[in-house]
């Protein structure tokens, strides 16, 4: 890691001249669905009586990639009213990570353009007070940065790097200095913040915005000894028609295909965060979790990942959210997207060398299901994630995520506990 960087990051007047940056900048500015058929199954499945292997590893001399997200979801449930408190709550969820044999959190910095760390571009979350922009009185990120390396874990940040508002009440009101905020109020940054349905966005076609996300991911990565960051799936949001961002595309298109035009934004933003983080420090990752869904990701929400994998200076991994079981079937009998199918089919995609394919599983199917129309009795098996685990090995991927934490430790399922276990087992070295 790099010498340079600090624990606490920069605080105080930075804020406000930042803030007022922002609005100087924007003031003197000029300006899913799959596709029909399957794919056959490729390689085995274990079977769903057949006994976890007590210890695997990876054929390549790397550690296997094992991460646990911890979402905002999460610091929903636990009491973040004071340091002691925060920590004690994260303390007890990095020990059950750990002793799952898991080596890495991915924990959410960045959920609705509001920081669980003091920032000079963005408000204090509103997860930390209940008022988005008041300050806890203490660093959550350098508390958990500091507890996971005591265990020997990695910390990566999770960013959604454009949504402002998940909904009309979450966060319920911005604060004063938020980014969003600002440039509502001004005339000259009309499209800089779009809406879609009860949602709050930035607009990926803005350069400031760029900048700005580019920014925010440069302050953490300087300040903090931070192992990694991850953007989360969100891009366009799903159901942006052309109203979302004509202004900008008549200002920035120059005719090309809106579809393409919208694509080249992410890539835009993707490349320029890859190279700010790899100029701060090259040991630090940086990776984008997409649907597990590639028609979606291309089409809907205008994200290339094929294009990231395939060249590199885009990412250093992809992390797909497979989120199926191995029995999965649409309500028209399709199975594309059942486990091993999808896997087979990011695996196939060409990937450039240094960059790695990880799996997201999806823990909240526990005794759930899929929403399939087959058979759910998978999901009460209380080892499907550990057979998933042994599929992704055998057939050459170089790790995975569980999404999330609390489905693994806080469910009310019967069979969760089974599932740690299982989890345990096959994540045992020999």
């Amino acid at each position: 890691m790099a010498a340079n960087r600090k624990q606490s990051p920069r605080r105080g007047p930075l804020i406000p001249l930042l803030a007022l940056l922002l609005v100087l900048g924007c003031a003197v500015a000029v300006f899913g669905s799959w596709s029909e058929g399957s794919l056959p199954a490729v390689g085995s499945i274990p079977p769903a009586d057949q006994e976890i292997p007590s210890g695997q590893t990876v054929e390549t001399g790397e550690e296997e990639y094992r991460a646990v997200w911890l979402t905002y979801l999460e610091y929903q449930q636990m009491d973040l009213s004071s340091e002691e408190s925060f920590r004690a709550a994260i303390s007890t969820a990095f020990d059950q990570i750990a002793a799952m044999g898991a080596n890495t959190v991915i924990a959410h910095l960045r959920p609705f353009s509001d920081a669980m760390y003091p920032s000079a571009y963005f408000p204090w979350s509103h997860l930390l007070t209940g008022v988005q922009g008041q300050d806890p009185g203490y660093d959550p990120l350098a508390v958990m940065i500091e507890e996971a390396h005591s265990r020997s874990l990695r910390l990566e940040g999770m960013i959604n790097p454009y949504r402002i508002r998940g909904s009309a009440t979450v966060p319920s009101e911005l604060a004063s200095n938020n980014p969003a905020a600002l440039w509502q109020a001004d005339p000259d940054c009309a499209d800089w913040v779009v809406a879609q349905g009860d949602g709050l966005y930035y607009n990926p076609a803005i350069p400031e915005v760029r900048q700005l996300i580019v920014d925010g991911v440069r302050e953490v990565c300087e300040n903090y000894e931070i192992d990694g960051i991850q953007f989360d799936d969100y891009f366009y949001p799903s159901g942006a028609d052309d109203s979302f961002d004509q202004a900008a595309y008549d200002r920035f298109a120059d005719g090309a295909d809106r579809a393409d035009w919208r694509r080249e934004n992410v890539n835009a933003l993707v490349r320029a965060v890859w190279a700010a983080v790899k100029e701060i420090d090259p040991e630090i990752t940086f990776g984008i979790s997409p649907q597990g869904n590639n028609d979606n990701n291309y089409n809907t929400q205008y994200s290339d990942v094929a294009l990231w994998m395939e060249q590199g200076g885009y990412v250093d991994y992809v992390m797909p959210q497979i989120y199926w079981g191995f029995d999965y079937r649409t309500s028209g009998g399709q199975d594309r997207y059942a486990f091993q199918n999808c896997l087979d089919e990011w695996l196939a995609l060409p990937r450039a060398a240094e960059v790695k394919l990880y799996v997201g599983l999806g823990a909240y199917r526990i005794g759930v299901g899929d929403g399939g129309s087959n058979d759910q009795a998978e999901w009460s098996s209380g080892e499907n994630l550990a057979r998933q685990i042994t599929a992704l090995r055998s057939s050459g991927a170089d790790g995975y995520g569980l999404y999330s934490y609390r489905w693994l430790f806080w469910s009310d399922q019967p069979v969760a506990a089974q599932e740690v276990a299982a989890l345990t087992r096959v994540n045992q070295a020999e």
